[in-house]
């Protein structure tokens, strides 16, 4: 059989890399495994293809963060002789938010595979439950290693248990060694070892252990701790060696800094399975319940170790049967009681060893491979419906090719200029926070989607602009003139639900930690003024900031109240205008309309909430309704708006009115998977390239930039920031969702559906 394996992989030092080496090496002993034909596609966590000297199975390395490379590794399995994949699934090895790049690897994957989840989430985000049930889904069967894991995934995330399989962590085929070198070293020479090891952090618990020594060293002085294992490399960026310095801190406070001792190193399986018999206890102190699956602990087991743990998910269950002692989280005197309880009583220390041991042997890694390779023939010889194509929705050959010329003409080393003489920047006009806000968006997106260049050089600009134009209270001033002199003393609510907006999608998508805290420190900045905006565009773009904000801090319980109380607003002004035909949030719809629901469906993404899905699902097919007439889009034009109960005056039409038809329509597709919003989306953005009612392009081919308007008779041909900036933006988002629709072509089972339809 010919398997390609989809992780990360040594010499990268990472759990999951030594887990997929490990399943490398046990299926290979298989006789009917191809080792010559199979190959890894490994993850790397940087752009740089050369930072580690992978081996030579190897065939393929995806970069974290560059989206491309997903598809294009689904591309190069698909064209080899692969026959099935074992996806190995960790939230934070792959790229984008929750890791959500890794569907579009699976999407565009032609062959089976089953996929592996070393994480399941009690209380996963909707982000995080969306990406495992597209995962389980796709997959010919998941793989789960405990028994709690299979109840997540039925009750929580609603997969049956037949797409389920349970097969408990491997560990090393290796027996104790007579001469254990780790066992006559001097470290561990006439001293009773308790050991702990793995990637160091705080989550970790070791302070416990350390608290729990001054009463086990007064009836053992000869104990010592040793912590094998290196910072995690997160930690180690943001905070160096600061938690371990603490640790030692404490030791010496508590005056055991004699009975500790760190081994700064990663080491190989051989020389830990040599650690592991030559403690005498194995300690995990770990700080709460949610780990579903710990390698470090299994190894423990495997290794024939006695082992003290507190109560995990995992932990329960490896250490049933004696198998082990739990003792409560954080409780460093029940732990002191419990490792003396062990060191006094010999008996009960070998019970434990003995019934680890035993149990360890079924774990051990060929046994577990021949387990994985029936998976694997099961979802090879399942059978796969042909394949058939499909035409898109979208029809990404006739889109232009993206160009920023324009954008780089408007920008200067200050931001973005607000006006254009045809395609001529209108220096008097000066600058705007509004369109510097929708600039550092639209150069986000293009960089996240694309790795532009130009684009990323532009980020710095704009998001110095924002800087510069925030007041010491917070709040945003709007308009600055040329010559760089502030021209009010507080911008309107929209210009700053404009700014929240796009200070939350940098936090959740900016392409250096840099950017995401300079940006995170302006956010905060201004959370005190979102109780005070009383207008629903300020409210609805706010509360879209808030929830980019949220997907890269999902617990935050303060902006999670914010977004709340903003929503609620939206969703009152809705109940009390609704009335018969009219399903809108106000007796008259004016500008940018189309972000009110979006702003309810992005609340629904952040929360859950099914009254804003609701709200926002009745308002879209109001604005369906008269919106579209003879096949192309007609928004809302600004000659007196559209009055309750009134008709649409068709003109003038802005730009800033499609791109937020754009932008609704691309996330209820991407809630929905209802091909009605994609095609929507499509005719929507097409009004930029002439299907309207003039018939006559917005987007111009020479200069790159937009027209500011379709009038009654004509376009006006300024192309201003706005509306530049509108375009591209619509532009970005077509192709992202082009991206997505792609991949759902490329499931036999949509294909198939779709054919039939």
């Amino acid at each position: 059989m010919k398997i390609a394996y989809i992780s990360t992989y040594p010499p990268r030092e990472c759990g999951l890399a030594t887990f997929n080496q490990n399943l490398v090496n046990a299926l290979s002993l298989n006789s009917s495994y191809d080792a010559q034909n199979s190959f890894v596609a490994a993850l790397n966590e940087s752009d740089n293809l050369d930072e580690h000297a992978y081996p030579k199975e190897v065939k393929f390395v995806i970069r974290q963060q560059n989206q491309q490379d997903y598809l294009e590794a689904a591309d190069f399995i698909n064209n080899s002789d692969i026959e099935t994949c074992i996806i190995e699934h960790e939230f934070g090895i792959y790229g984008g938010n929750s890791g959500v790049f890794l569907l579009s690897f699976i999407n565009r994957l032609k062959k089976p595979f089953i996929t592996i989840l070393h994480t399941v989430l009690k209380e996963p985000n909707f982000m995080q439950q969306t990406i495992i049930k597209e995962i389980a889904l796709k997959s010919s069967k998941i793989v789960v290693m405990s028994k709690k894991a299979v109840l997540f995934l039925t009750s929580i995330y609603q997969i049956p248990q037949s797409s389920i399989k349970l097969i408990e962590h491997g560990v090393p085929d290796l027996e104790p060694i007579l001469n254990n070198e780790v066992a006559k070293s001097e470290l561990f020479r006439n001293r009773k070892v308790l050991f702990t090891f793995g990637l160091i952090s705080r989550n970790k618990g070791l302070e416990t252990m350390i608290k729990a020594l001054p009463s086990i060293v007064a009836q053992h002085p000869d104990v010592l701790y040793v912590i094998l294992g290196n910072t995690h490399p997160g930690v180690v960026k943001h905070n160096g060696e600061e938690y371990r310095d603490s640790l030692k801190a404490l030791a010496k406070e508590l005056g055991v800094e004699n009975n500790i001792s760190f081994v700064n190193k990663f080491v190989s399986e051989e020389e830990l399975h040599q650690y592991l018999t030559a403690c005498y206890i194995y300690v995990t102190p770990y700080l709460n319940e949610a780990q579903i699956t710990s390698g470090t602990l299994s190894y423990a087991i495997g290794a024939g170790a006695a082992v003290v743990s507190t109560p995990y998910w995992h932990a329960q269950e490896l250490l049933a049967d004696n198998r082990g002692k739990l003792f409560d989280f954080k409780n460093d005197e029940q732990l002191a009681n419990v490792v003396n309880e062990l060191l006094n009583d010999q008996n009960k220390h070998q019970q434990h060893k003995s019934n680890a041991y035993q149990y360890g042997l079924n774990l051990r890694w060929p046994a577990i491979g021949n387990v994985y390779m029936n998976v694997l023939e099961e979802a090879l010889f399942a059978g796969q419906k042909p394949l058939r194509v499909v035409p898109p929705i979208i029809d990404v050959e006739g889109m232009p090719a993206l160009n920023l010329s324009h954008i780089s003409l408007l920008t200067d080393d200050t931001g973005i200029i607000q006006h254009a003489r045809f395609g001529i920047p209108n220096l008097k006009e000066g600058y705007c926070i509004d369109d510097n806000a929708r600039a550092l968006i639209m150069a986000l997106m293009a960089f996240e989607q694309y790795k532009n260049q130009k684009a990323l050089k532009l980020i710095p600009v704009y998001l110095s602009f924002i800087q510069y134009m925030q007041r010491e209270d917070g709040n945003f001033r709007n308009f600055l003139s040329f010559n760089r002199n502030y021209l009010d003393e507080v911008g309107s609510e929209d210009s700053f639900g404009r700014t929240i907006w796009s200070l939350g999608y940098l936090i959740n998508v900016a392409p250096n930690n840099s950017y995401r805290e300079f940006g995170r420190e302006l956010f905060s900045h201004s959370v005190s003024h979102f109780k005070s905006l009383k207008y629903l565009r300020g409210q609805a773009n706010t509360i879209i900031g808030v929830a980019y904000y949220l997907k890269t801090h999902h617990g935050d319980e303060l902006l999670i109240n914010e977004i709340n109380t903003l929503a609620n607003t939206l969703k009152q002004a809705y109940n009390i205008n609704k009335d018969g035909e009219w399903h809108w949030f106000e007796d008259i719809l004016t500008y940018d309309n189309a972000i009110l629901p979006l702003a309810l469906l992005h609340h629904y993404e952040a929360t859950g909430n099914t009254e804003s899905y609701k709200i926002a699902m009745e308002s879209i097919e109001f604005l369906n309704n008269f919106s579209f007439e003879n096949g192309y889009l007609n928004p809302v034009g600004n000659d007196g708006w559209m009055k309750k109960h009134g008709k649409n005056p068709i003109y003038d039409q802005q730009a800033i009115e499609t791109m937020a038809m754009v932008l609704l329509y691309a996330k209820t597709y991407e809630i929905t998977k209802d091909e009605k919003y994609l095609n929507l989306m499509q005719v929507s953005y097409e009004w930029f390239l002439g299907k309207n009612s003039l018939h006559i392009p917005l987007y111009d081919f020479e200069t790159h930039g937009c027209a500011d308007g379709l009038q009654f008779n004509s376009v006006n041909r300024n192309q201003g920031a706005e509306s530049t900036l509108a375009y591209f933006i619509s532009h970005l988002a077509v192709l992202k969702a082009a991206e997505a629709e792609y991949a759902t072509l490329s499931s036999p089972l949509v294909e198939n559906e779709k054919v039939e339809k």
